[in-house]
Order: structure tokens, then sequence, then C-alpha cells
């Protein structure tokens, strides 16, 4: 494989091409009119402009993927996440046309992308199943008659769901028609199915997903877990490695059934089974993820591994190169969304542009992004700006690490989750352990994470002058470059 192509954008399609350059491979990035400017596009061997800003008219562009492939002799197509990543159909035409598709087979695809499926066929190696309807229900005495059955409260959840679309709280008998019609109302809007299923809502639950990875010569590891639980409106928000909940017992076996998942669609790649952890530690099969994830970076800290050279490896029908005994945990990792959105105001995503961008460092700190200072954030796309990664021996110094490393990220002219992310880092819930999906609704509320408006908009004011204008006020005796400089300098120390 000599020259790949990033079916993404962003700060995932940069992080795969570093991988790919230092494994000695040609890297081709796709763009939209939006991103013409990019730090990726810029970052590639080659670059071709696909569509105009809509995902629909140029990273969904299927055909207009695959022809830029064909014209500039690609070997292999690497998806990321999202986009086309885990469209099956997609994957179909990229091994029809004789490129490698760097992910799994198109039918192991659809056997874990739609929930029903799956756990019908996780249920065949026992994996344990959270209580609730065996199939499809669209008949509301039928939903009626299992909600009885399992009991109340309730999810009301899309069979093609993701993201927390097409899922519905039902707290009571006289709730269900009405959150079921708006449950399949979401779902055909969103993944146009709309097939939904019933399951018991757990209490206090925590949402723990185990990475693996297999080749295609039957070998199959689990990478251990990441604790997922910090969320809002069922998007992921700080993630960690490992969980501070699961003994070595409970881990192995949660990755057991993780690696039996996997077995059961024939996987082949980089793969996330995601359970759900109930207060008395019992575990059930959710879903599985038939792609890289968002937050793959902090089981690469505490592993060493880059899950990005391995899918490449395993595409190229290389063995793994280990066997589960050969993996220990090291230390403890902890990711951070940085995404332009306005906590304070529901999370509402926020556009603009970045006056002032400034990324921490230091040992073990890890900034994943796509953005430079000047830049604006496109509204056509997830408003996820970097992950900020950070790895400590435990997890009392990760977690102090991560605080140091939001406090020295600055970011000037959107509104972002830093200050929210350090409100959870902060919290005795988080540092305690003792915490689970509902801690956004237990513990914080708008108002909660106040912000220094007057420093940001002195802080504005300078950054703006420092990008769009060509000369400043200067001190006696320097020149308009040196007075920017020492005010910069001044700015950061006061």
């Amino acid at each position: 494989m000599k020259k790949i192509l990033i079916a993404n954008r962003g700060e995932i399609a940069l992080r795969i091409m570093r991988s790919a350059k230092e494994m000695g491979i040609k890297t081709v990035a796709i763009y939209s009119e939006a991103d013409r400017n990019a730090l990726f596009v810029r970052y590639a061997d080659e670059a071709v402009c696909v569509g105009p800003p809509p995902s629909a008219q140029s990273y969904l562009q299927a055909d207009k993927i695959l022809a830029v492939c064909k014209e500039l002799g690609v070997d292999g197509i690497h998806p990321g996440y999202g986009f086309l990543s885990e469209n099956a159909d997609f994957a179909r035409k990229v091994k029809k046309a004789g490129i490698t598709f760097i992910g799994p087979s198109p039918e192991s695809m659809e056997m874990m992308g739609d929930k029903l499926s799956a756990k019908a066929t996780a249920k065949k190696y026992k994996v344990p199943m959270i209580p609730g309807s065996e199939g499809a229900i669209s008949d509301i005495q039928e939903a009626v008659k299992v909600a009885k059955e399992v009991g109340f409260p309730l999810l009301i959840k899309a069979s093609a769901g993701g993201g927390g679309k097409g899922m519905r709280l039902v707290e009571k008998e006289s709730e269900i028609e009405e959150q079921m019609k708006l449950a399949v109302s979401e779902a055909v809007s969103a993944f146009g199915n709309g097939a939904v299923f019933i399951e018991r809502y757990a209490s206090g639950p925590r949402h723990i997903e185990i990475q693996i990875l297999a080749d295609n010569h039957g070998n199959c590891v689990y990478l251990f877990e990441r604790e997922c639980s910090i969320q809002r409106r069922h998007q992921k928000l700080v993630e960690e490695a490992p969980s501070s909940v699961l003994s070595p017992e409970l881990r192995e076996k949660m990755g057991r059934c993780a690696v039996d998942v996997a077995k059961a669609c024939n996987y082949s790649g980089a793969g996330t089974v995601e359970f759900l952890l109930d207060d008395q530690l019992n575990f059930y099969f959710l879903e599985m993820n038939t792609r890289l994830q968002v937050e793959h970076p902090v089981t690469e800290m505490i592993t060493g591994l880059d899950l990005v050279k391995e899918q490449i490896r395993v595409a190229r029908n290389e063995k793994l190169s280990f066997t589960q005994e050969d993996l220990r945990i090291n230390g403890h990792a902890i990711e951070v969304r940085v995404c332009a959105e306005d906590p304070a105001n529901n999370f509402l995503p926020d556009i603009g542009r970045l006056l002032v961008y400034k990324t921490p460092s230091g040992p073990g700190v890890r900034v994943d992004d796509g953005f430079e200072q000047g830049m604006d954030i496109p509204i056509f796309y997830d408003p996820m700006i970097a992950k900020l990664v950070v790895h400590g021996k435990n997890r009392e110094e990760a977690i102090e690490k991560m605080i140091r490393a939001i406090d020295d990220y600055c970011i000037v002219g959107v509104e972002t989750t830093l200050d929210f992310c350090k409100f959870v880092l902060k919290h005795k819930a988080f540092v305690s352990g003792k915490f689970d999906t509902g801690f956004v609704k237990q513990h914080f509320a708008p108002g909660t994470v106040f912000h220094d408006k007057v420093d940001q908009l002195e802080a504005a004011a300078l950054g703006a002058s420092l990008i769009f204008s060509d000369t400043l006020p200067s001190p006696a005796g320097q020149t308009p470059s040196e007075a920017k400089k020492s005010q910069w300098k001044q700015n950061r120390l006061n």
C-alpha cells in the first residue's frame, strides 16, 4: 500500500496522514470548498476538491471519491469516523473498484450497523443483554405489553440510531404512545429507518466501551476499556482509560465478551464494543461501532499502540504482532473534546473566527486538531475543534495535568467546552469516580461555569489586531513588530 486517500476532514484526516507518513505511505486529501485552506489539505501529498461545503455534496459523494482514487492511483481508502466510515455500500464499491478499504468488511458493518441485528448476533455468544423487546415494534398495544414486562423507566430506541437520535425516555405507561411517535419520527428523519425497539432503562448507568483489534488470520484482542459516561445529549465530552470502577476480573470478562462479539461478525480491523454498566456492576451489550472512535487516543496512550497504523497493517493482510498476554495498561489517560459550543446556552454550537488559538504542550500532553489561529469554524460540520489528551502515571496525576493543560489552552473568538470540561475534572463526583451518564443533568446547569468576559474581550481585541493589522501603536524605541510581541506577552502574563 503506497498511497491512501483519507475520505474525511479536519483533525482525524490530519491524524491519519501523520501515521501514514511515518509508514512511508503517500496521502491524498479530499476537501470541500469550505475546507480549501484547512491544515489537512496543506499537509497531504495531494489534494482534490470534491464539491461545495454541504457534506451531501462533497464528503458523502462516494462515486466522486472513487473517481479521484482511480485518477491518482490510490491503493487504499481510510474513512476515519463519521461520513462514509460505516457505510457498507461504500465499502462494497471500494472493494469492487479494486481498492483496499481500511476497515471491516461490508458484511460485518451490516450485521453491527443495525442495533437489532447486532443484539441478535451477540446473543448467539451469550453476551449479556439488557431486558427489552426481541425485535422492532410498530404497534402501540404491543409496545404497552412489552413495557409492562420490561418495567419503567424504559427507553424507546431507533434500531438504526446513534448519537442519541431516535431515543426517548418513558417513565410511565401514559407516555408510551407520544414518545414512540416522536422516536419513530426522529428515526425516519435522521436515518431513513423508522424501526424502534424497547429496552429497560438501567439505574445509575455508566457507558463503558472496549476497544478490539482483529486481523484476517483469526487473531483478536481487546485493548482494555474507555470510560465515556460524561455526556450531554448522549454525546461524549470527557473520556478516560482505564475506568475507575472496573476490577481486573470484570475488565477481563467484558474484554472477552467484546472479542466474542467481534468473532460473531467475523470482524477485521479496529472496532469498539459498547456496554452499559449498572450501579450493581452488571454489564449489558449496547452496540458495536465498526470504525475508529473519536476517543481512540486514550487507548493509544495507555497501550503504546498506534491504532491507525494497526488498521493499515491489518488491511495489508498482516498478522497482529502481539497477543492478549503481551498487552499491559500503562498509567492513565484522559481526553476532553474541545467543541465550539456554549455550555451556558445548552451547548448550542458557536461559529466564528479563532482570533486567538494557542494550544498547550508539555510531557504527556497531546492535541489532535485541525485548526490554527485566524481560521473560521465552518457551520457545515461537527463543531469539534480539537481533542486534548493527557497521560499520567495514575488517575490523580492525569486529572491534574488535564486541568493545567486546559488552563494553558487559549481560544478567543468562539465559546468552547473547555471551561465545562475543567468543571467536570474538578467536581468531587468525577474525582471520586462516583458518577454516571446523568452527571450533566445532576451536577451542571447554565451559569455553573463562569467566564471572565472582560479578559476575553481584551484578548479578542488583541488577537484581532495581531491578525488583521499590519501596525500597532509602538512604544518609544520599539518597531511595530516588537510592539506586537511585547503586548501579547504582557497580556498573557496579566
